[in-house]
């Protein structure tokens, strides 16, 4: 009845549960996160979809957080495994350390809110004037409100280190407990070079989802990295492997993420979101994990269904009723922001759109603020402008104590030399004004950058589009 792990340890599994997962086949749950799985707040996982609405381009991106956070869960397990397995006795590595970084894992999206990152990135700074929300402190919360509403008994230390780790690459990260094994820090949320295991489950959960096809394999660096000076550091001939997992993320945030119409249905959800918002507290719960816990993806069908009078409420369900009939805001045009401008670049606002519409070119159609919606997309490899393979260390071989950096120049020349695209997206919130809109935002281009930045017109077809009767 007793099966044993990589590093030796028996385990019962009569006290284990196991479910079949379609990335990872089999993840076996033992006890002490049972405890955790088997409660309301971690349930409600299930209805949070991992990609918020994207499933709504991609029908077959209607995965969850809970399955996502049973993987990330397994992978931080397999991580400490491997780890342990190779270098065990050189590191010291305990079941204390296996069980914190297994439940950071699992509990590490416990505080995310509905429809994903536009939830706190483009819903709550509309709505909380100032105050600055991320689902990682949210989780944090969650897991003390989880730990005192069900009484489970768990090591202050175990639970303590997790929540760091959860934090580990937030900005307000706290201070790490641990003055030895900072590398476990590392494995579920890596503040030092990105590359963590909840991005080896997400970009192979939403490939297969979405029906991508991605030729990153995880299994490659989870079986190759070494612990050197306290930091996990990778083989020398698998920069390219690094930098396929960078690239095939930042192609998941072009194609998949950030798809033009899956960003109209996201302006029209916070829409939506902001009118109801007075009506059903929804901002008010971020601050209270009793009542966060209840807030997940089913709200819009709440609004949709409601019969309330309250003149908002209509507002927001008639926004979702025209996502329904696929009656979305109209994507105009886009341009990508010149290489030269980057660095100083200001969000553009609906404002700046209006003001750079020519009446006589617009046939005589005013255009107002609330008739534009713009979308600023920023895709990276993870830092910025720079390239994130310059903060990893690698080593030559398992004989060599020495870890170095690697100029890309000395792997290929075939690699980028820019590590970040900033892309303006302008939609008209009705497709009658679709025309006077793509021409405000030519003239803003214009006005701003001395050309069009667009790569071409947007058709005449879509001009054309008139209101459906």
């Amino acid at each position: 009845m007793r099966a044993t792990t990589n590093n030796g340890i028996y385990r019962d599994r009569r006290s284990m549960k196991h479910v079949l997962d379609n990335v990872h086949g089999y993840i076996y749950l033992e006890p002490l996160f049972l405890q955790f799985i088997d409660t309301e707040q971690f349930q409600r996982l299930r209805d949070l979809k991992q990609l918020g609405l994207t499933h709504m381009v991609y029908p077959g991106a209607a995965h969850s957080r809970f399955e996502h956070s049973l993987g990330v869960y397994w992978l931080a397990g397999e991580a400490v495994n491997k780890i342990n397995f190779y270098q065990g006795q050189e590191l010291g590595i305990e079941e204390f350390d296996r069980n914190t970084v297994k439940l950071a894992g699992l509990l590490h999206d416990i505080g995310h809110g509905p429809f994903s990152h536009m939830f706190e990135r483009e819903f709550l700074p509309r709505v909380l004037d100032g105050y600055e929300w991320s689902h990682e402190d949210m989780s944090v919360k969650m897991i003390d409100y989880i730990v005192d509403k069900h009484c489970i008994d768990i090591d202050s230390a175990i639970l303590k280190t997790a929540k760091e780790m959860i934090l580990a690459s937030s900005e307000h990260g706290p201070q790490k407990s641990m003055t030895e094994k900072r590398f476990l820090y590392d494995i579920v949320a890596n503040g030092r070079t990105e590359i963590d295991v909840d991005k080896f489950d997400y970009i192979v959960r939403d490939s297969r989802a979405c029906g991508i096809g991605s030729g990153f394999q995880f299994e490659r660096l989870m079986e190759t990295m070494r612990v050197m000076e306290d930091e996990i550091c990778y083989r020398a001939n698998d920069y390219l492997t690094l930098h396929k997992l960078f690239a095939t993320r930042a192609d998941l945030h072009r194609t998949v993420y950030t798809h033009p119409k899956v960003k109209a249905i996201e302006l029209m959800v916070v829409d939506a979101l902001c009118y109801a918002n007075a009506d059903l507290g929804i901002a008010a719960s971020v601050q209270k994990p009793s009542e966060f816990w209840k807030l997940d993806d089913s709200i819009l069908k709440w609004i949709e269904t409601s019969d309330s009078d309250s003149p908002s409420l209509k507002e927001a369900r008639n926004l979702i009723q025209r996502i329904r009939k696929r009656d979305l805001y109209q994507y105009c045009n886009q341009f990508s922001v010149p290489k030269d401008k980057l660095e100083n670049f200001k969000d553009i606002t609906p404002q700046d759109i209006i003001c750079s519409q020519v009446q006589n070119k617009s046939g005589g159609v005013t255009l107002k603020e609330e008739d534009v919606a713009v979308s600023t997309v920023k895709i990276d490899l993870t830092h910025g402008r720079m390239n994130p393979l310059e903060r990893i260390n690698f080593f030559k071989d398992y004989d060599s104590s020495e870890k170095f950096r690697i100029p890309d120049d000395r792997i290929s020349h075939l690699l980028p030399r820019f590590f970040q695209d900033r892309i303006v997206r302008v939609y008209a919130k009705k497709p009658e004004l679709v025309e006077a809109v793509a021409e405000a935002f030519e003239n803003y281009q214009v006005e701003t950058y001395g050309c069009k930045a667009q790569v071409h017109a947007t058709p005449d077809k879509k001009k054309a589009r008139k209101q459906l009767e």
